[in-house]
This record gives structure tokens, sequence and C-alpha cells, in this order.
């Protein structure tokens, strides 16, 4: 089966990519019915300002979004992109708040879930943590990868250990953009990766997830995220590494935004 939605989620344009219009049940629901199809896989990449910035200075990241099972909103301003364009149902759906609410619906069902990211020990922790906190849940696999593009061998044996375990779920604990390359990348070198298994296989994409819970950062407070400042929480946490993400793509993607908000300039959503 092919790895697109059988029934296309309608799709907000934020600068070229196309953000699915979801709240988070209406995500867990979609994510939920696609691990449970028969020979799917797909991914999922979780978007907000960060992910629709890099993809203006890379068309192929542009197209990997657009192409995805679901993108869904991870930040603030992708909300009130979708709610200026009508669709006022749409909330925020962020990724370490879609891990917990896909672990607690899946936790005593059978659904299978692999771990896949983080420094070394940190999926292993970040499984035992989701077993404890959700009783049933089933982790069938945890990796910590290397920080660099598997070698073939590598992906082989990944493949050997995904028809081995037969997860449902796959977690990968990267940063944007290298885990949504490598979901879009491998899934489609192994599109008859689910044959067989009697369900489907959902990747997403949730990068600083694997550290918030397993403490080793810390989230910004709930008032913060609801008011778009999670970037200034971050920011203050780890300034050397994230102070040029916010300053030139939050900076950019003001002064790019206002064009087509005003109906000044068209970005096609590619594929």
């Amino acid at each position: 089966m092919s790895r697109e939605t059988s029934r296309e989620i309608e799709r907000i344009n934020v600068l070229g990519v196309g953000i699915s219009t979801l709240d988070m049940p209406r995500a867990v629901k979609e994510v939920l019915e696609g691990a449970d199809r028969e020979g799917f896989s797909g991914y999922v990449t979780v978007t907000g300002v960060h992910g629709v910035m890099e993809s203006q200075r890379d068309v192929e990241l542009k197209r990997i979004h657009n192409r995805s099972y679901l993108s869904t909103p991870d930040g603030m301003p992708m909300v009130w992109m979708a709610h200026w364009n009508g669709h006022d149902s749409v909330g925020r759906v962020y990724g370490p708040d879609l891990m917990i609410e896909v672990v607690l619906a899946s936790a005593g069902s059978g659904r299978g879930h692999f771990f896949w990211g983080g420094n070394q020990g940190v999926a292993t922790e970040l499984g035992e943590r989701m077993q404890k906190r959700f009783p049933g849940t089933r982790v069938v696999g945890v990796e910590c990868p290397p920080f660099r593009e598997l070698t073939d061998r590598e992906e082989r044996d990944l493949v050997d250990q995904l028809r081995e375990t037969r997860p449902h779920f796959f977690w990968v604990g990267l940063s944007t953009p290298k885990q949504e390359r490598f979901m879009h990348g491998f899934l489609a070198r192994h599109p008859d990766l689910c044959a067989g298994w009697g369900h489907g296989l959902v990747m997403i994409g949730v990068g600083a997830a694997f550290d918030f819970h397993t403490g080793r950062v810390n989230q910004a407070p709930r008032w913060m995220q609801r008011r778009g400042l999670e970037w200034l929480f971050r920011l203050c946490q780890e300034p050397r590494r994230l102070w040029r993400r916010y300053s030139i793509n939050n900076a950019g993607f003001i002064f790019a935004i206002l064009p087509q908000l005003m109906d000044l300039k068209k970005y096609p959503l590619e594929k």
C-alpha cells in the first residue's frame, strides 16, 4: 500500500509547507488509524517555524514535509496561521505531548513502540519511563543511532530489527531536519517493509521529546507554550546552541509570512 493516506486531511499553506489541520485528539486518532492499517507505512513531521524556515533553504525538505502522512502544527505560529485561514478548530500538536497521548492511547492494546534516538542510554530510559507511567505499554525496541547517516549495513540491521519486532510506532528523536530526511528516505527505500505484518508502521519525528521525557532538558511552562514563547525559554536554557536558530529563523519567518498574509506572494505546495 502507498505511504500516502487514503483520505487526505486538509492542509494550510505556510510558506509552501502544508500543515495538517489538526488538534491533538484528531492527530492521535489519525496516528492510531495509520498504525492499524495493514501494510501501511508513513511518517509524521511535527512542524514549527524552524522546520518551515529550513524548508525555505532546501526545496527537497519542503517536499518531504508535503509528502508526509501528517505534518502537525507544532508551534503556535502554525496554529495562528490555521486560524487566519478559517480553521478555528486547529490546536497545537506538540511533539512531546503527541508522544504521551499516543502511548497513553495504545497502552494495553498490544501495539508496539520502538524508541530510536537520543544520546547513549536515553532511548532505554525513555522506554522504561513510559512503561512505568503507562502500565501495559509494549516497548519492542530501543536504540541510540549514530550522529551521522547510517551505513548500508546499519540500515539493513535496522530493517531486520523492524521486521522482527514489528512495531506500530517508531519514535525518532533526532533534530530537524535530520529526522525528517531520515524518515522519508528510509521508508522510500523500503516500501514493502510492513508486508505481512497485519498492521502498519507510523514513524514520528519528535526531536527533543526524548530529552524532555527523561528529565535531561526542562520544558517551558504551559503559559509560555500557549503564548508562543517556548523558543525564548529554550534559548535561555541553551543559548550557545540555539541563538542562531531562533535569531535567524524567527525574524526570517516574520518577514516572509507578511507578504503571504497580504496576498502579495504565492508559495506553491510542491510534492
